[in-house]
């Protein structure tokens, strides 16, 4: 064994640089969240993004390594996480992380997911949790802020909209590695007032958190905003979580429980406070109680609509503050020892008014009343190469049911079953799971997906989803069915080159336009991407071209397309630059395309277009020091196809609309 160890050490002589590693794993989570807006997911990614940095710049000692903190990785199989923990019991401690290709099962792409988020250092005994001076002198605090500036005048600001035009945050945070988070976020959204009018204390927007974790049987204690995932998501989730992607590297679904809430979003958190304890090392009870206001519309004494989008820039928006306030309170019970996990979840919350929105057919099984609850069973179960997940949810109105099938055939095969039944009148307020919809209601459906690597260099990904909705949907006015395939070809001969082609069909009903639901027909999408990336040196390249075809039976169809061209390149002194160009062209907004591109820290920006232009955008990073960081990106967006862009407030007049970010980050 020693001697095998001294292999793979001298091994690691004449790899890549772990760099290039980070590089996969950071575009495999780009992908997919590419895919997900594509599906038009619209959500802030900011907790997750950050969440992955701090990952990336405090990897785990692997020593050391927690099953837990395996988990958390959702490309790391059951088998593998077992196998990495029999590993260092068996032999001890690792000498270097490649020694990871001596574990059973491990193949060379999850090693290079995995090598950014590891380390090796030896044991030092066990350690307590920090004391008072080390938190002092060794956590990092981090100032991050951020300026848009649009370079062009929307309606609404010659109309209705309060304050300037320009977006603003700010954002400081303290991390002492788990054991201690806590910031504050401020922000203004674009087009409301600052230090005037209802935000006469300044912005519009203020959020704070505490988190502390592993003080002895306390495993996490929040204070103030936070977030909350547990089993499949059917009872509560406003969490991270992957949908239909074309990897299954991502697609286990591993509950978070409770997390900081430090982003933006001012609809998906929980205000008060939530902790877990560790009853005995396999069992952990966690409670949590928020009271908190929401936007929306009240009407006499009853709510008519809950508003999500946190935008207050003309009177009537800002009319919706804080109109109403809602209480939750719940906890989750969970059993996790060898093969076997076993959790329950409970949730009660109710407004201070009848929620009462104005329904129309589509939707009168939704939400409605005051008091709420939702009651839900969790299970996971492994058998040799079959991995058994699902939870049994129950509510006020309805239950849903979510089963997982998972089957490891060897290192670089898998095979998945997923079968959901989500009845049409099943309420959860803060449900979120996988399907068609992320909101698991009115959907039953079977999901089978298969991934290998059967060549040297090759992943080949296949997917079918075959789905129904048992009461009308928005532009379905029946019962419908539906299927969703997806196709992807890899093929990756070098650590810096890969190409891929990936394919996607698919078949819903609809509504024909303008005949009020009296004729619905069934809507055909076909989208095909190719996409090439080359990373010479420290340069990269990236191609993507896109088509899709949009059509319904007997009517004229739609087609669309983009070239996208984009280049990085990262200087021998802390400078990186990047710039891509698009050229866009579609027959209408059925066949729109969508065209990522390098966003902000933390940020993930993937429009649409529809018609005909070009997107430009160009992108720096100087790093000042290791403590100093200053971003600029600035990008115009030019249609050839019309003289005005958007309606109503949001309407601009002219072809062109260009935009300019600034950020500014301090570290100490």
């Amino acid at each position: 064994m020693k001697l095998l160890k001294w292999r793979v050490f001298l091994g690691v002589l004449f790899m890549s640089p772990v760099l290039e590693a980070q590089n996969t794993v950071v575009s495999l989570w780009e992908e997919n969240i590419e895919q997900l807006s594509m599906d038009e997911e619209e959500r802030n990614w900011e907790d997750e993004l950050e969440e992955l940095s701090n990952r990336l710049q405090e990897p785990v000692n692997i020593n050391a390594v927690t099953k837990q903190e395996l988990e958390q990785f959702p490309f790391l199989t059951d088998i593998q996480i077992e196998n990495i923990l029999a590993y260092i019991y068996i032999h001890g401690e690792m000498q270097t992380v490649y020694e990871l290709q001596l574990v059973e099962e491990m193949d060379k792409h999850t090693i290079d997911l995995l090598l950014p988020f590891v380390c090796v250092r030896p044991l030092a005994g066990k350690e307590g949790y920090p004391r008072l001076k080390a938190l002092l002198k060794y956590g990092k605090q981090e100032v991050l802020s951020r300026l848009d500036i649009p370079f062009y005048t929307r309606e609404g600001y010659r109309k209705s909209y309060l304050g300037p035009s320009s977006y603003h945050s700010v954002k400081y945070g303290y991390r002492y590695g788990d054991y201690l988070q806590m910031g504050v976020t401020a922000e203004k959204d674009a087009g409301e007032p600052f230090f005037a009018l209802h935000n006469a204390k300044g912005y519009d927007h203020y959020s704070a958190y505490f988190i502390l974790r592993n003080l002895g049987r306390l495993k996490t204690l929040a204070l103030g905003n936070y977030r909350l995932s547990f089993g499949q998501g059917l009872v509560m989730s406003t969490d991270f979580r992957l949908g239909k992607t074309y990897s299954l590297s991502t697609v286990d679904s591993r509950a978070g429980g409770i997390r900081k809430h430090s982003s933006t979003d001012e609809y998906n958190y929980f205000r008060g406070a939530a902790a877990t304890v560790e009853v005995i090392p396999a069992l952990h009870i966690s409670g949590f109680y928020s009271h908190r206001s929401m936007d929306g519309v009240t009407e006499g004494d009853e709510i008519t609509s809950i508003d999500k989008a946190g935008l207050h820039r003309t009177v009537k928006e800002a009319d919706k503050v804080n109109a109403f306030s809602m209480q939750l309170m719940g906890g989750n019970i969970n059993y996790d020892r060898n093969n076997l996990k076993v959790g329950l979840t409970g949730v009660y919350y109710f407004f201070n008014h009848p929620y009462r929105p104005e329904l129309r057919t589509y939707a009168k099984y939704n939400l409605q009343g005051n008091h709420f609850y939702n009651a839900g069973i969790d299970y996971k179960y492994r058998l040799n190469r079959f991995t058994l997940t699902g939870e049994a949810a129950m509510g006020k109105k309805g239950y849903a049911l979510l089963n997982r099938l998972k089957y490891n055939v060897s290192a670089g095969y898998q095979l998945l079953l997923v079968h959901r039944y989500y009845s049409h009148d099943y309420w959860a307020m803060y449900g979120s799971s996988f399907g068609e919809s992320s909101t698991p209601q009115n959907e039953n459906g079977w999901y089978l997906a298969a991934e290998a690597a059967p060549f040297k260099h090759w992943r080949f990904f296949a997917s079918v989803d075959l789905f129904s909705f048992p009461w009308w949907k928005y532009r379905i006015s029946k019962p419908s069915q539906g299927v969703d395939g997806m196709f992807q070809s890899l093929y990756s001969p070098k650590r810096n080159l890969s190409m891929y082609i990936n394919y996607r069909y698919k078949r819903k009903e609809r509504d024909v336009t303008g005949t009020g639901g009296g004729v619905i027909l069934p809507v055909y999408h076909h989208r095909l991407r190719y996409r090439f990336t080359y990373s010479p040196d420290n340069m990269q390249l990236r191609t993507t071209v896109d088509y899709n075809h949009f059509h319904s039976r007997g009517l004229k169809g739609s087609q669309g397309y983009q070239f996208t061209q984009s280049c990085s390149y990262l200087f021998s002194f802390p400078l990186k630059v990047s710039v891509q160009g698009s050229y866009f062209h579609t027959d209408d907004y059925d066949s729109r395309v969508y065209a990522s591109e390098k966003g902000l820290l933390y940020s993930f920006y993937t429009p649409s277009f529809y018609g005909r232009g070009f997107r430009f955008s160009a992108f720096a990073r100087y790093d000042v020091s290791k403590d100093l960081m200053f971003l600029v990106k600035i990008g115009q967006t030019i249609y050839q196809d019309r003289e005005v862009i958007g309606s109503g407030n949001d309407l601009i007049r002219g072809n062109k609309k260009a935009d300019l970010q600034l950020q500014l980050r301090l570290r100490m």
